[in-house]
């Protein structure tokens, strides 16, 4: 029996997140379908991790066993024939038995775009958060967000209904750069939790409004509050992407 990691990449518009659900549309839903079409088997389909509804993926990783001896390169372009437009595989590999999609991941990369205009795109509906008018000054930002860098308990930055009970994370790297009118927010952590990145960026963006100091001494003292009520509040899903998922050490985790 083989076992292989297979990279997808999704648009999440019309998902409900990444897990099985009885009543909605969701991203396993649809493509663990077409792989077992495809294998000719049932298979225990594991993902790298969860995904909000309207949440996007660069790079989304699932793992599972098979029996099937379809050649990785040709299961990549048989998927691509089957899944429907707004998904497609990106590469498979085969990997050790132990090997698991979730539990033997390192970190992740997450991405926020957001369009800041004072003028709605038409063309961007649901791909990033297209109506953002007030000034972002993407460099001040940029130092802020330096305070979120550490290993620390980031419960000031989980919603409720998370079933996580161990809050302590730790983030690599952090950065908001801009071009033209569009502000991308990047942070790179060994793990999330839930609406994490979307309170992040919110609490960021709560910053530029001058709602709290813009230096990173004070998104610091929200980190080490533990207080949701001190952080900012959560952005829309649409400007979010799961952008990598690593395997493989970070630049900057320790060994």
């Amino acid at each position: 029996m083989r076992n292989l990691l297979l990279h997808i990449a999704y648009n999440g518009s019309r998902y409900h997140g990444y897990q099985v659900q009885q009543n909605a549309v969701s991203v396993a839903g649809t493509f663990q379908p077409v792989l077992e079409k495809i294998l000719a088997e049932k298979v225990q389909l594991k993902g790298c991790s969860r995904t909000d509804t309207g949440v996007h993926a660069n790079d989304f990783a699932v793992s599972f066993k098979t029996n099937c001896r379809i050649p990785c390169e040709g299961l990549v372009r048989a998927l691509n024939n089957d899944l429907p437009p707004d998904m497609a595989a990106l590469r498979c590999e085969e990997v050790d038995e132990e090997f698991h999609a979730r539990y033997s991941c390192t970190g992740k990369r997450y991405i926020y775009k957001i369009r800041n205009s004072e003028i709605r795109s038409p063309f961007e509906q649901d791909q990033v958060w297209v109506y953002y008018k007030y000034p972002i000054d993407a460099e001040a930002l940029n130092v802020a967000a330096q305070g979120f860098i550490g290993t620390y308990d980031y419960q000031a930055f989980c919603s409720p209904g998370g079933s996580v009970e161990d809050t302590v994370r730790t983030i690599y790297e952090f950065t908001v750069r801009r071009d033209g009118e569009m502000v991308e927010f990047s942070v790179t952590g060994s793990g999330f939790l839930y609406n994490m990145v979307r309170i992040m960026v919110g609490t960021l963006l709560a910053a530029g409004m001058g709602k709290i100091p813009c230096t990173p001494e004070a998104i610091r003292a929200i980190v080490l509050s533990k207080n949701r009520a001190r952080a900012g509040g959560r952005v829309p899903p649409c400007g979010l992407y799961l952008d990598k998922v690593y395997y493989e050490p970070i630049e900057g985790q320790q060994s």
